[in-house]
């Protein structure tokens, strides 16, 4: 795979925009500041990046496989690397939660087994406080387990799979619908009926994984000398970042009025809930395209800064540790929820997940990855960790 290490500090802005959002709510800033409020009530949408990065990074070797006539990946392997880059840091994490904010307090072990397993969403109708953006990894995770399913749909039979256009559109579109038939159709069925929160299962999103899936199926075919005119319009949209971020602004912004709900804890309309869903979809497809397809200089040169890449290397402790550390900062500050202060607010949580996150890298997710070779050959495993440096593995 080429390098492509634009997406780790894409990572690092899915990581800070879901950051943001939790402070602003935090801070009252949702009802409290007109369209801004609603704005940045909206940088939930760093979900929606996460979920298409990860549809990329981890289809691609399958695509990749599949264009060239190689066997497919190995899923024992890839569910192996998989739960090395998740469950450690989350294992922590869940820990320090559970055991030091005092609501999660009355938890008995019943409740502590599911939470470490992800499974509060499938059980539960709400998460343990410090530990509520979980969902969304949850999401990824059984996205996870059924990607190598998924892979078999678009390719093949793993020993000789083939890139088709129809059947990679079939399953494409299939994503699609089935995201939007999830939320008019099964998910008021299943609320209330179900113990836990069908509205955040993998159905409702599988249209921001199949954003990611199509932009790996056009690299791979462009790096083929494809010229398609499906791959040439995506390429050609990849090299103007510029126009790409401004309509991702504008979709954000379409977001902001009433077309895509509340922005508090009232729940969305059936049409609300597609509408912004759909959005979000765009949002993450409109980012991650510059990301893999722009030129050299302007935003490459900005977007593979050192400093800029290594935030998204510890992205995933930002995302995983920062809410702990909102409730540690409101804490020890003394401060009330929905009282103001989101500057300070925003800025206390921000260094402190940078600090923890940086230390949960180098404590916790480097000696975990360093199991990633087990049962492989030393250069297979030295392959693996050089993809990762380059940001052809995927984080949450």
């Amino acid at each position: 795979m080429n390098r492509l290490p634009a997406l780790d500090t894409l990572r690092a802005v899915g990581a800070l925009a879901v950051l943001t959002t939790h402070a602003a709510f935090w801070a009252g800033a949702y009802t409290g500041h007109g369209l801004w409020g609603t704005v940045l009530a909206r940088l939930d949408v760093g979900v929606a990046i996460f979920f298409a990065l990860s549809g990329f990074l981890l289809a691609r070797p399958w695509l990749a496989a599949a264009q060239e006539g190689r066997p497919s990946p190995r899923a024992g392997r890839y569910l192996w690397h998989r739960f090395l880059r998740i469950m450690p840091l989350y294992a922590v994490t869940v820990v320090l939660a559970l055991s030091l904010i005092s609501a999660n307090a009355d938890r008995d072990a019943g409740d502590w087994v599911v939470t470490l397993l992800l499974l509060d969403t499938f059980v539960h109708p709400s998460l343990p406080d410090g530990l509520t953006q979980m969902w969304s990894l949850a999401v990824e995770v059984t996205f996870y387990l059924v990607l190598p399913l998924l892979m078999v749909a678009v390719v093949g039979r793993p020993g000789r799979p083939r890139l088709g256009r129809v059947r990679l559109a079939g399953v494409l579109a299939a994503m699609v619908v089935l995201g939007a038939v999830w939320h008019v159709v099964a998910v008021p069925r299943l609320e209330g009926v179900v113990g836990g929160q069908p509205a955040q299962w993998l159905p409702g999103y599988l249209s921001w994984f199949a954003v990611g899936i199509g932009i790996a199926a056009a690299s791979v075919r462009h790096d083929h000398g494809s010229t398609s005119r499906t791959v040439s319009t995506l390429v050609t949209l990849g090299r103007q970042p510029g126009a790409c971020w401004v309509a991702a602004l504008g979709l954000l912004l379409l977001t902001a009025t009433p077309l895509a709900g509340p922005t508090m804890l009232a729940a969305p309309t059936t049409g609300e809930a597609v509408f912004k869903h759909l959005v979000y979809a765009g949002v993450g497809a409109l980012l991650l395209l510059p990301a893999v397809f722009a030129g050299p200089g302007g935003f490459r040169t900005v977007f593979e800064a050192r400093p800029l890449r290594r935030l998204g290397q510890i992205s995933y402790g930002v995302f995983c540790l920062h809410l702990p550390l909102l409730h540690l900062v409101m804490w020890t500050t003394g401060w009330e929820l929905f009282d103001g202060r989101l500057a300070q607010i925003w800025l206390l949580t921000v260094v402190a997940s940078l600090v923890a996150a940086e230390l949960g890298y180098r404590l916790v997710e480097l000696p975990a990855m360093r199991w990633r070779g087990l049962g492989s050959s030393r250069s297979s495993s030295s392959a693996s960790a050089s993809a990762a440096r380059t940001g052809s593995s995927a984080s949450s």
